[in-house]
């Protein structure tokens, strides 16, 4: 386990709080197998019958750490073993059967925002900012959210958020499905928790079917798996080399065959 991840049970509701608000909540591999194994734990749970995901600081996540896909970039034996196991934070939400809800605070970068996509309620604080800018790094999306995002909100929309980095507010991800509700920043954490509490209210098996039939035909993992051979294959590729090397060095990057290696 690690302390950047904090863990309360009451009332019937899991509550995960993403706690590395000095690096902007940016998740290490810790952090993602802390969320993963409290998701997955809560299954066996009669205790738990609703995960909340919420987070301190002023953001709700800077995504992934660079540092880590930089070290898999640059051929760290360890970071590369790490990502041949996959991440245990998207196959946990990949199969989690308990209802999740998202509190989200401030900007949510990447898989900050691909969550969601997997989270049954999601409130957003009216200062929230999500984007997916997996291709201004050389990468591709996750969390299965090639297929979850342009499901949810159309192709035209995604690809812009995927390929153009295109922001999108909370009451743009109000109008486009992605969230529930807005809500003042001081009010948030008490509106997802009663939302969550309401949720553990309900006869229990009831909601874990209805939430299994809202996901039956999806093929998540089938895509989070497509994905991650992408993903993997990206992340060792001169693209992502002089990507990382353009964020380092705060310049823009230059994705000419002459300095990427791309033929």
């Amino acid at each position: 386990m690690t302390d950047h991840i904090l863990i309360e049970k009451s009332a019937g509701v899991l509550t995960l709080t993403m706690n590395r608000p000095e690096k902007k909540n940016a998740l290490t591999r810790a952090m993602y197998q802390a969320l993963g194994d409290a998701i997955d734990q809560a299954e066996f749970d009669d205790d738990v019958r609703c995960v909340l995901i919420q987070a301190n600081g002023d953001m709700f996540t800077a995504g992934n750490d660079l540092a880590d896909f930089a070290a898999v970039n640059a051929g760290d034996s360890g970071a590369n073993e790490a990502r041949r196991d996959g991440n245990p934070l998207l196959a946990a939400l990949a199969r989690a059967k308990t209802p999740l809800v998202a509190a989200v605070n401030g900007r949510a970068v990447g898989v900050g925002t691909t969550m969601l996509l997997h989270c049954d309620l999601v409130y957003v604080a009216e200062n929230a900012l999500l984007t997916t800018p997996f291709v201004n790094l050389a990468l591709v999306p996750e969390a299965a959210s090639s297929l979850t995002l342009p499901n949810r909100i159309g192709h035209a929309r995604a690809f812009s958020m995927f390929v153009l980095g295109e922001a999108v507010d909370a009451r743009k991800a109000l109008d486009w499905g992605i969230a529930n509700e807005v809500v003042p920043l001081a009010d948030l954490r008490a509106k997802a928790l009663s939302a969550a509490q309401a949720v553990a209210a309900r006869p229990p098996a009831a909601v874990v079917i209805t939430k299994a039939l809202m996901r039956e035909g999806l093929g998540v993992a089938q895509r989070m798996d497509e994905e991650g051979l992408h993903f993997a294959a990206q992340l060792k590729s001169p693209e992502a080399k002089e990507a990382f090397a353009a964020f380092a060095e705060k310049r823009a990057p230059d994705f000419s065959p002459k300095m990427s290696g791309v033929a």
